[in-house]
Order: structure tokens, then sequence, then C-alpha cells
């Protein structure tokens, strides 16, 4: 399996790959969050389903091209004005399949003004047999801001007998908070990732896995209120309030033996920390 870099072996022509950026930016005007600038290039799309009431914009993500594979780019970038209250989901399951050569790469930055709000909820990533992606979601929020921030992955489709061998994956994440750097973490997998995965400091065997980050004044309050939500279910949940910050920060983690069972522990949890927004509707279609 090669996918050391993005440049095609000697002799062999360049394959045609995806190319996308999307970007969005929000302000709040008379009352309500509203749209400031929208981009989209590429097979990044961006649609805005029309809310009623005085819920959040919701942002719809789309790569029209149908999935990822080795030397295709995403980049996503987000601008949530003061006061706004946003939630940004995507259409459905992003696949990642098998990769000839070189690596999918999906870049994401999400800016959160002073007292703004934003949820970054997009649906499951699924990674194939010899699939190959590099991940990086960078968050930086304004003082004041809150963010609810998830990534569910599903290593290969239990339900259509998907074996997932060899693949590489990468997944970065900085959340900075008034300039400050709160949360960094950097998972990999790879390439014999059917080994990993059965290690019991891994996944035990389990298919798929989600974060959730909470960036909210009262995140430590809500510790136990997660877990009684998903009791004894391959849950681990903690909350802190960093030195001389004035919010706090909820990590959960999540596995699961399929991404079905998955999604019904997690839409429960993130429901319940998204407030009246609750769950994309996009997620039940």
């Amino acid at each position: 399996m090669t996918i050391a870099n993005d440049e095609p072996a000697a002799g062999r022509p360049r394959m045609q790959r995806a190319r996308g950026e999307g970007r969005l930016t929000t302000k709040h005007a008379h009352g309500r969050t509203r749209l400031a600038g929208l981009y989209q290039d590429g097979c990044a799309k961006i649609r805005l389903p029309r809310v009623f009431g005085d819920g959040p914009l919701e942002a719809v993500l789309i790569n029209s091209s149908g999935g990822l594979t080795g030397g295709d780019r995403l980049d996503w970038s987000i601008a949530a004005g003061a006061e706004t209250s946003t939630v940004v989901t995507t259409q459905a399951s992003e696949k990642v399949y098998r990769a000839s050569e070189g690596v999918a790469r999906v870049t994401t930055r999400i800016e959160i003004g002073r007292d703004a709000r934003l949820a970054w909820l997009p649906q499951e990533t699924i990674l194939f047999d010899r699939s190959a992606l590099s991940r990086r979601l960078d968050i930086s929020l304004a003082r004041g801001g809150q963010a609810l921030l998830v990534e569910p992955v599903v290593f290969g489709r239990l339900a259509m007998r998907e074996q997932l061998r060899r693949a590489v994956f990468h997944d970065r994440w900085r959340i900075r908070y008034n300039g400050r750097l709160i949360h960094a973490e950097d998972q990999r997998f790879g390439p014999d990732i059917a080994l990993q995965l059965e290690r019991s400091a891994m996944l035990s065997g389990m298919r798929a896995m989600a974060t959730v980050v909470w960036v909210h004044p009262d995140a430590e309050d809500h510790v136990e209120r997660v877990r009684a939500l998903v009791p004894g279910c391959g849950t681990g949940v903690s909350a802190w309030r960093p030195a001389g910050f004035a919010t706090g920060k909820l990590l959960a983690r999540f596995v699961a033996e399929d991404g079905y069972t998955l999604r019904k522990r997690l839409a429960p949890v993130l429901a319940m920390l998204n407030g009246k927004a609750g769950v994309p509707k996009v997620w039940s279609i």
C-alpha cells in the first residue's frame, strides 16, 4: 500500500482528483444570525435550509464528488460573527475509498466570534479498505465563544460485511480560546489498521468511534448528565476548567460495534448539549 506522498509513481499519468473549497461567514443583524458571506468552488457546496423562529442558522456542507480518495482535497472555512448562533453539518456520511496512491486531505478552519455559539456536527466519516485520509480541524474561539464539536468515524460498514485490513487515518485537532491552546490531539491509525483496532488500548475490536468536545462555561456540570444518557456502553467523559479561563471543556469518547449503534448513543448527548437546536434534521433523513 503506497501512500507516502501525493505524487504519481514514475511513468504513470496523473489521475484526475477532486478539489473543493467552501467558505461561510455569519453575522448578527436585526436580532438573528444571518448570512454575511458565501463562497464555494469545485466539489465543495454549501446549502442553507430555511430556519423558522429564532433558531440558529443551519449550514449543510456537501462534497458533490460523492466521496474521497487519494489525492483529493477539501477545504472548509467557517467564521461565526459575534453574538451569532450557527449549526454546521454534512448532507451525508463522507466515504473515503481505496487510494491507488496519495492521501485524501480535509482541512476545516472555524473561527467563533465574541459571545457566539457554533455546533460542528458532521455525519460519520466511513473508511474503506486501503483508504488514506489526513484530516485537520482548527478551532479559534474569542472570549465568550461556545463550541460543540463532534467527529464520528466508522472503520468499515459491518452491515455490508466490509473488512478493513489496511488503511491510514490521521486526525489532528487544535482548539484555542482567546488565543490560548485548550485542546490538542493527534490520532494515527495504520497501515496495519485491523491489528490496531483489536488492541484493548484502541477499540477492542469495535468498528466505530467518536470524539465530542464541548467548550462551555457549564461543561463541568454536565459530566454526570452525559454519563446517565449512555451508561456502561463504551463511553468515557471528563471535564475541567483550565486555570485562568472563563469557560470549561467537556471531552467525551464513544466506541461502538457499528455506525448505527454509535449514532444512537451520540444523538441524545448532542441533543442535550446543543440545547433547543438539537440534532440537525439531515441526521434523520
